[in-house]
Parts: structure tokens; sequence; C-alpha cells
């Protein structure tokens, strides 16, 4: 595993905790939706350097 995938999917887990405390906090729809993505993308970018460069 490379640095830069441990990195990308420690954040995405780290932005995924983030919305379950915001949804319970019952922060903006907006905020909840821009940290929804972020966690997708940092995810799936680690993920994807996982899969296409091991």
């Amino acid at each position: 595993m490379t640095g830069l995938s441990t990195v990308l999917i420690v954040v995405g887990l780290f932005l995924a905790g983030g919305i379950y405390s915001f949804v319970k906090q019952d922060m903006p729809k907006s905020l909840v939706v821009l940290l929804s993505i972020g966690a997708a993308m940092c995810l799936v970018a680690g993920v994807m350097r996982l899969e296409v460069w091991s």
C-alpha cells in the first residue's frame, strides 16, 4: 500500500465520520453534501491508486 493511498483513504474515512456528526447536529444540508462529495472523492482516489498501481 502506497503512502498517498493510505492518506487518501484515512482522510475519506475521517470525512465520513464528520458527515455522521454533522447530520446528528442538524448542520446545513449543503455542508453535509459537500463533505459527502469530498469523502467519496478521497476514498475512490485512494482505492483507485491501490488497484491501478499495485
